[in-house]
């Protein structure tokens, strides 16, 4: 699952841009399939989202919800393609960009009435 958070005014705008380029991501690097997009999009007042100095309004937070079991060398190239992908198709520069992935063991995850570990028919590999 993947959480963002910005600011409505210029968060609402783009969500559905923003989805696709995420999803491409996930696709290109992960290897997730087309219908596997669960997104939230959290547009915030702009007197409820404070962010660091040096960032735009454009300022958006990323999380990314996953089971563990994906290499630091991949994530971090799925990091680079986030930044990369939505600087060139949205035009949000990297420094307004923050990503964060937060790993849970399998066992950790509920979906379908089972737990991750106990799913046998996910359509994409959880150790890439």
């Amino acid at each position: 699952m993947i959480v963002v958070y910005g600011i409505k005014e210029y968060l609402n705008p783009i969500k559905a841009g923003l989805s696709e380029v995420i999803h491409g991501c996930m696709q290109s690097v992960l290897g997730m399939p087309e219908d596997k997009r669960a997104h939230r999009f959290m547009p915030m007042d702009a007197e409820d989202f404070y962010y660091p100095g040096g960032r735009t309004p454009a300022y958006t937070v990323i999380e990314i919800n996953m089971m563990q079991g994906r290499t630091p060398e991949t994530q971090k190239v799925l990091i680079k393609a986030l930044f990369r992908e939505i600087e060139s198709e949205l035009g949000i520069a990297p420094a307004d960009i923050e990503v964060t992935i937060k790993e849970q063991p399998a066992h950790c995850w509920g979906f379908r009435g089972m737990t991750g570990d106990e799913a046998r028919d996910l359509r994409y590999a959880i150790e890439v």
